[in-house]
């Protein structure tokens, strides 16, 4: 019976060697913070009425904000 292959698995699977973070999903998270600096800028004017789908225009803000910070990351 073979018992050091627990032991020697137990670090990597508990602490992890490395952690991976797709390129998609740091541009995610990095355009989260950016709408959500635009997002508290941009509230008043957004929900005042003279945009005819506030909602629209959040995501839309989100969007360029995810694409914004994928053209940070890669020229970076």
């Amino acid at each position: 019976m073979n018992t050091s292959w627990p032991h020697t698995a137990l670090p990597d699977l508990v602490f992890g060697a490395s952690l991976y973070f797709p390129p998609l999903f740091k541009a995610f998270l990095l355009g989260l913070v950016f709408w959500l600096l635009a997002h508290r800028l941009l509230r008043g004017w957004i929900y005042s009425g003279e945009i005819w789908h506030p909602m629209l225009m959040d995501l839309s803000i989100f969007v360029i904000a995810v694409s914004g910070s994928m053209w940070i990351l890669m020229s970076w």
